[in-house]
């Protein structure tokens, strides 16, 4: 195919105002990516755009495995909150309320 220019799992994005570090989430536009290496603002960095990744949840919300998560962008957590906040994917194991972080599949939604 004449067209095709990569699988668009990993794409190279810049660094928005206070850098990335290496696999912390971070919105890039509309697009939601895990930092594959730290780099300061300005720098091209890889962003993860798919696959199953361990990342801070909000504390209040217990999850049930399949269910619906959003980044909220103002506290850089996942949720199960729509709200204003990006749907970046699905709940890959459920978790406790009281879980810090929770595993989720970031399927690559624009």
């Amino acid at each position: 195919m004449k067209n095709f220019v990569q699988p668009g799992k990993v794409l190279d994005f810049v660094a928005p105002a206070g850098g990335v570090v290496s696999g912390n989430g971070y919105l890039i536009g509309a697009v939601f990516v895990v930092a594959n290496v730290s780099a300061a603002e300005g720098e091209m960095f890889a962003g993860e755009r798919m696959g199953v990744f361990t990342l801070p949840k909000t504390t209040s919300q217990s999850w049930a495995q399949g269910a619906a998560l959003y980044w909220d962008d103002t506290t850089k957590k996942l949720t199960t909150t729509v709200g204003s906040n990006t749907k970046v994917g699905a709940v890959a194991v459920a978790g406790l309320a009281a879980d810090a972080v929770g595993t989720a599949l970031i399927a690559g939604i624009v």
